[in-house]
C-alpha cells in the first residue's frame, strides 16, 4: 500500500515556521504581517473559508482584517476598498474571496490588487514571473505551492528526470502547478477534458497531479506503480438517497493506493496546505516590505 502523505501535519509544520518567523521579524523591528480578507455576500462555504483564514492569521501573530460586504455591493465600491487596502502600509496581503456576485467583474478586481500584496498569486505580474521561473520574487498560488511542498517531501527539491502529468489546466492550479514542476526540472504534460486516452497518459507519470474537479475520475489502473499522486479535488458526493454527503477527491483513493508509492488523502491532504501557504505568502510580503529576505518553506 502507498505511503499516505499527511498534509495536515505538513501544514502545521509550515504554520509553526510562520509563527517563529513572524516573532523574529517583530524582534528585528520589522512590520507585523497584515492580512485583509474581503468577502461579498453570504455564501455559506465562502464564509467558512474566510473565517478559517482569518483565524489562522491571528494564530500566526498577524494583524488580521475581515471586510464583509453586502451581496449588492457595486463593483466600484469593491474596487475602492481594494485601492484603500493597497495603500495601507499595515496590510501586506489582500485576499478577495471568490466567487463574487454577478454584477462584479472578478478578473478586474483580482488585477486591481497590487502585485506586491497579491498573496493569492493571481495578478498578471505574479503569473508572468511564475511562467518565466522567477519564483523567488513571485507569489505562487497557495494550492500549487502547497502541492510542491508535499511532492518535495517524497522526492526532494530536484525532480530531474521525473515525468509529471497534471490533469487540469485552470489558472489557479493546473497551469501554475505545471510551471512549478518545470522549474524543478520535471518533464511535464498538462492534460485536460479533451486529452486523448487520458488513462494511458496518466500511467506515464512519476508524479500525477489531479486537479480537474470530477469525483474519483482517476482510477487505480491510471496510476503507474510507485508513482506519487497529489489529489487536489474536493468534491461532495451522496452515494445513496438519504445519506450524508461525503468528501472525495479526483482520485479513487482506495484503488490508487494499491499502485501508488505515495498519495494524498481527501480530506487531510492538499487542503490544509492551501491555508498554510497563504500564511507563508503573507509573511513573505511583510519581510519584503521590511527590506529583509523572507524564509523559505
Amino acid at each position: 500500500m502507498a505511503e499516505v502523505i499527511n498534509g495536515k501535519l505538513v501544514g502545521e509544520e509550515v504554520v509553526a515556521k510562520v509563527k517563529e518567523a513572524t516573532a523574529s521579524l517583530l524582534e528585528d523591528g520589522g512590520a507585523q504581517p497584515g492580512l485583509a480578507v474581503v468577502i461579498v455576500g453570504e455564501d455559506p462555504a465562502s464564509q467558512v473559508y474566510v473565517n478559517s483564514k482569518s483565524r489562522k492569521a491571528k494564530e500566526c501573530g498577524f494583524h488580521s482584517e475581515q471586510h464583509t460586504l453586502p451581496a449588492e455591493t457595486s463593483e466600484a465600491d469593491l474596487l475602492g476598498l481594494v485601492e484603500k487596502l493597497n495603500a495601507d502600509p499595515a496590510i501586506h496581503g489582500i485576499l478577495v474571496q471568490l466567487p463574487l456576485p454577478a454584477q462584479i467583474d472578478s478578473a478586474k478586481v483580482i488585477q486591481a490588487i497590487a502585485a506586491e500584496k497579491d498573496v493569492d498569486g493571481f495578478n498578471f505580474t505574479n503569473v508572468g514571473k511564475i511562467g518565466v521561473g522567477e519564483l523567488d520574487s513571485a507569489f505562487v498560488p497557495c494550492t500549487p505551492a502547497g502541492c510542491m511542498i508535499l511532492v518535495e517531501r517524497v522526492h526532494g527539491k530536484d525532480l530531474s528526470g521525473l515525468t509529471a502529468v497534471v490533469i487540469g489546466r485552470s489558472n489557479i492550479v493546473g497551469k501554475p502547478m505545471a510551471n512549478l514542476l518545470l522549474a524543478a526540472n520535471c518533464t511535464v504534460t498538462i492534460a485536460h477534458s479533451r486529452t486523448r486516452d487520458l488513462a494511458a497518459l496518466a500511467r506515464t507519470a512519476d508524479i500525477l497531479v489531479a486537479a480537474v474537479g470530477r469525483p474519483e475520475i482517476v482510477k487505480g489502473d491510471w496510476v503507474k506503480p510507485g508513482a506519487t499522486v497529489i489529489d487536489v479535488g474536493i468534491n461532495r458526493v451522496v452515494s445513496a438517497e438519504g445519506e450524508k454527503a461525503r468528501l472525495v477527491g479526483d482520485v479513487a483513493f482506495a484503488e490508487a493506493s494499491e499502485n501508488a508509492g505515495a498519495i494524498t488523502p481527501v480530506p487531510g491532504g492538499v487542503g490544509p496546505m492551501t491555508i498554510a501557504m497563504l500564511m507563508a505568502n503573507t509573511l513573505a510580503s511583510a519581510y519584503r516590505a521590511s527590506g529583509k529576505s523572507s524564509p523559505q518553506f
